[in-house]
């Protein structure tokens, strides 16, 4: 285990580099945590997109979550907002989910599976 002050200290600023990942301690340039990451999310998903409909945590408002599409972060961003605008409301993406506001499990069924995805309603 490393001692206090190596987890804690450490470069996240260098004249010569500008800023530097915490992680890699590589200048931010250069850094290649943020696709690591993307390719081991998308390497877990199983192709099945699960619907469900949540209220927990919302005070009791509905949002219908979209989780497993296998997207990298920029094209599940665009595909979140046709959604949104297809069911006229907002919504989010939170950690790889897509959050669209209200019970819209029926219509982005057809519409993911009329994009040619496998999907699953989920829950109640």
């Amino acid at each position: 285990m490393a001692s206090l002050k190596d987890q804690l200290g450490g470069l996240v600023y260098s004249t010569e580099k500008g800023d530097t990942c915490p992680a890699c301690r590589r200048p931010l340039a250069e850094c290649e945590c943020n696709e690591q990451a993307e390719q081991a999310r998308l390497a877990e998903l199983d192709g099945i997109v699960r619907i469900r409909r949540e209220t927990s945590g919302r005070k009791g408002k509905g949002v219908t979550t979209l989780e497993g599409i296998p997207l990298p972060a920029a094209e599940l961003k665009t595909l979140a907002k046709e959604l949104k605008k297809r069911c006229g409301t907002g919504g989010a993406i939170k950690e790889g989910v897509v959050e669209i506001q209200g019970d819209h499990r029926e219509l982005l069924k057809g519409e993911l599976e009329k994009r040619g995805y496998r999907v699953k309603l989920a829950g109640g």
